[in-house]
């Protein structure tokens, strides 16, 4: 077996997936873009490029700011990666290969959020678009309103509906 071929069997799915449209594009998998796709990765939940930068410069120093925000996009083009929300001004992301689709629910007045699973109203969705005759490439649904904690009436009890 050739080393070329044991590399690619090594090779995350996300790393290849990633390799394949760089190379698309005339661009290679330098050791800074792998590393900030193994960060992306690790991390769990939503994260802005600051965010990203910092846990990078955790584990690395030889990595600038504005390799992080170059790279975001190409990862976007890839499908790796998609811009959640926006909260404070910043672009939220989020990886998706591997994260089932869910809904975000944003509290407008704390901030919080809650994440929920799609497949109840994905079936909903589906139909709706077949009665369109439209194709859906994505779907992102953002959820605004307050949460539990925040609904709280003037003399400081929770409000129930």
């Amino acid at each position: 077996m050739s080393f070329i071929l044991i590399k690619e069997l090594m090779m995350t799915e996300q790393e290849s997936i990633f390799q394949k449209h760089l190379a698309d594009h005339g661009l290679k998998l330098t050791r800074t873009r792998k590393l900030i796709l193994d960060m992306v990765f690790e991390l769990h939940e939503h994260f802005d490029a600051e965010t990203l930068y910092d846990s990078i410069r955790k584990v690395s120093k030889d990595i600038s700011q504005a390799t992080v925000y170059r790279t975001l996009p190409l990862l976007l083009e890839a499908g790796l990666i998609q811009q959640s929300l926006r909260s404070a001004a910043r672009d939220q992301f989020e990886h998706v290969l591997g994260h089932p689709r869910h809904l975000h629910w944003i509290c407008k007045r704390c901030g919080a959020l809650t994440e929920t699973d799609s497949k109840d109203i994905s079936p909903v969705l589906t139909r709706l678009a077949k009665g369109l005759k439209f194709q859906v490439d994505d779907i992102k649904i953002v959820i605004e309103g307050l949460c539990w904690k925040c609904q709280v009436t003037e003399n400081g009890s929770q409000k129930h509906e």
